[in-house]
């Protein structure tokens, strides 16, 4: 029992000191002129920029996906066409 108490009362202590260090580290989140608070804030306006990217090329590529589309269909009409004018070129022959 004397074991486990002591066991218990060595992680309650490291416990509060994880709180402690865990509340340093926010504070220096807070405090925008440290280090580690600049680093954070450039990497979150990287995140939203890359984020913006990524937004305009699903945008880009949907515009291209429809007009790829339209264009085969335009493609298979011509080839239709130009089949109807290569039968009729043949029966004029």
């Amino acid at each position: 029992v004397a074991a486990l108490q002591d066991e218990k009362n060595s992680l309650i202590s490291e416990n509060e000191m994880m709180n402690d260090r865990l509340e340093q580290l926010d504070d220096s989140l807070d405090d925008p002129n440290t280090v580690v608070a600049k680093k954070y804030f450039n990497a979150q306006l990287q995140l939203e920029q890359l984020q913006e990217e990524n937004f305009r090329l699903e945008a880009a590529k949907d515009d291209y996906r429809v007009h790829c589309e339209d264009l085969e269909k335009q493609l298979i009409e011509l080839q239709h066409r130009n089949n109807e004018l290569t039968s009729l070129a043949e029966e004029s022959r």
